[in-house]
C-alpha cells in the first residue's frame, strides 16, 4: 500500500518536472500533467520490474519516474498532433 502512495507522490512531482524539462508548447492543464506524471511513474515501475531494476511492489526511483513522464509527454504530443 505504501509503495502505491509513494509512486503516486513521486509521479505527481515527476510530471511537473518532466513538463518543465521537455521542450515545446504543451497546452495542457496541471491536472493532465499530474496524471501523465503518475502514469509515467507506474510505467517506469513496471518496466523497471520487468528489467530487474526493481522488485515487485518497490517504489520507483525519482529519475526513472521523470524519464517515464517525459516519454509519455512526447507520446501524448504525437497523438494530439494527429
Amino acid at each position: 500500500m505504501m509503495s502505491i502512495i509513494a509512486t503516486l507522490f513521486i509521479g505527481l512531482i515527476a510530471g511537473f518536472i518532466a513538463r518543465a524539462i521537455k521542450p515545446g508548447d504543451d497546452s495542457m492543464g496541471w491536472i493532465m500533467t499530474a496524471v501523465l506524471g503518475v502514469a509515467g511513474s507506474f510505467v517506469a515501475g513496471y518496466l523497471g520490474a520487468a528489467l530487474g531494476f526493481y522488485q515487485p511492489g518497490e517504489p520507483v526511483g525519482f529519475i526513472a519516474s521523470v524519464v517515464g513522464a517525459i516519454i509519455l509527454l512526447v507520446l501524448y504530443g504525437l497523438i494530439k498532433k494527429k
